[in-house]
């Protein structure tokens, strides 16, 4: 079953006279528990895209489907519950606010969605047990690593069981044995609690971890390539390299 799908995405920037093609005719799926990997050169178009999945942006042009039901028309407010309820996003930069506690981070998408602040904790709790920080659930982030706050991040995704989880550039800000440590968390959470999750990243270690690459160029679609297991890091990045020079 596909978890989302877009038909002919298209994002243009600019006026008539001067557009920028973002995205052009976009068309891809992700099945349930599949875990892609989006990469491609500087200004190809990887972070347009996720934005465009996870409703942070309109396309100008085409369709994006979250469970065969169209979200790229919605209105804002229906737009936003969608995103509260059935998506979970990672950043680079965790977006954590500081002056909470690492619990009550994660319970914030409960408490906007109008759960009982008893309840959300209590949810918040559980889904710092599965990063492995149940037991820094009272520290505020200035009180974390770079590392322990992007698994209170990903814990924040996981809150709502949310249908596919984004995450841009996630092991971006982070230490090359942290980011091992953050990939490894994501990859594990796709296999033991059958998440989709789509991932943009510059990175061939954390791509190699994907079920599939989608290579991104201009905007358009350059390439995919299908993984058994964890991929060649060295063939992601010699196909990398091809994409970007040609």
């Amino acid at each position: 079953m596909n978890i989302i799908r877009t038909d002919s995405l298209t994002k243009i920037y600019g006026d008539e006279a001067h557009k920028l093609y973002a995205l052009k005719d976009v068309t891809f799926s992700t099945e349930e528990g599949e875990f892609v990997a989006i990469m491609g050169p500087s200004g190809s178009g990887k972070s347009t895209l996720l934005y465009l999945l996870g409703g942070l942006d309109h396309p100008t042009n085409g369709k994006v489907y979250l469970r065969e039901k169209d979200i790229s028309t919605l209105p804002d407010n229906a737009l936003s519950e969608v995103r509260r309820q059935q998506i979970g996003f990672i950043f680079q930069f965790f977006n954590l606010i500081p002056v909470l506690t690492a619990q009550e981070n994660v319970a914030i998408p409960l408490i906007l969605d109008g759960v009982p602040r008893s309840e959300a904790l209590s949810r918040a709790e559980q889904a710092l047990q599965k990063v492995g920080l149940a037991d820094r659930k009272s520290h505020r982030p200035s009180e974390l690593s770079g590392g322990q706050q992007q698994r209170v991040a990903i814990a924040r995704a996981l809150v709502t069981n949310p249908a596919i989880i984004l995450a841009d550039e996630p092991t971006g800000n982070l230490d090359s044995k942290t980011s091992d440590e953050v990939i490894s968390l994501l990859r594990n959470i796709v296999d033991e609690y059958k998440r989709t999750m789509i991932i943009v990243t510059h990175d061939p270690r954390v791509a190699a971890h994907a079920d599939r690459i989608v290579f991104l160029k201009d905007g358009e679609i350059a390439d995919e390539n299908h993984l058994k297991g964890y991929g060649n890091e060295a063939q992601i990045r010699e196909q990398l390299g091809r994409i970007t020079v040609h």
